[in-house]
């Protein structure tokens, strides 16, 4: 897919600031610093719309971009980052859970982990907590150009194995540095918008 026009809409912390247009939502979720920036702006050929960050913990808001005037990549805080206190870590958890629980233009949500390493107790955590709201997951497995071609299989198995993915959930690899699994990805999003 081509976009053409992508914008930040609005970095929201509660529901009254969520945009009211209804467009459907495609959410990023992951670690800090696991390259959601880096995916977005892959998809849409742009070097900087969202921001990527050596500093993990940065994405401190539901960051809305709107593609084409046709629907949104949301995305939220990265998780597992030590840095951030308790009490802040617990306000992006109500803010995260008002998000996922209530937002009914949210489609499905990109779960972006780094295929170069097991999936985390945090990644884990993560997935359950969308099934548990009955979303549909893909898992984006980002960084494929760092693992020799011979062994990704055996880390796209082990990745899969970790998750246990539900029926109508998908793995991605994904690089952000060759643009493999792009097409891929538009292609999944495209079944969970009519686009």
């Amino acid at each position: 897919m081509k976009v053409t026009k992508a914008e930040i809409v609005i970095s929201a912390v509660s529901e009254k600031q969520y945009p009211n247009d209804r467009l459907p939502e495609i959410a990023l979720a992951g670690r800090s610093n696991v390259g959601k920036s880096s995916f977005i702006n892959t998809l849409i050929n742009r070097k900087n719309l969202a921001r990527t960050s050596s500093k993990p913990g940065k994405t401190q808001t539901l960051n809305f971009y709107r593609m084409n005037d046709a629907f949104y990549f949301v995305d939220v805080p990265g998780y597992g980052y030590a840095k951030v206190s308790k009490k802040e870590r617990q306000k992006w958890g109500r803010m995260m859970e008002e998000y996922f629980g209530k937002r009914s233009s949210l489609q499905a949500v990109l779960l972006i982990t780094d295929i170069r390493h097991e999936p985390t107790s945090d990644d884990l955590q993560m997935y359950d907590f969308l099934k548990y709201y009955e979303l549909p997951v893909i898992i984006v497995a980002t960084k494929l150009d760092k693992i020799s071609k011979n062994k990704r299989s055996h880390h796209v198995k082990r990745t899969g194995d970790a998750f246990q993915l539900e029926a109508g959930d998908y793995l991605l690899p994904f690089s952000a540095e060759t643009g493999e699994g792009k097409e891929e990805a538009w292609a999944i999003l495209r079944q969970f918008m009519a686009l």
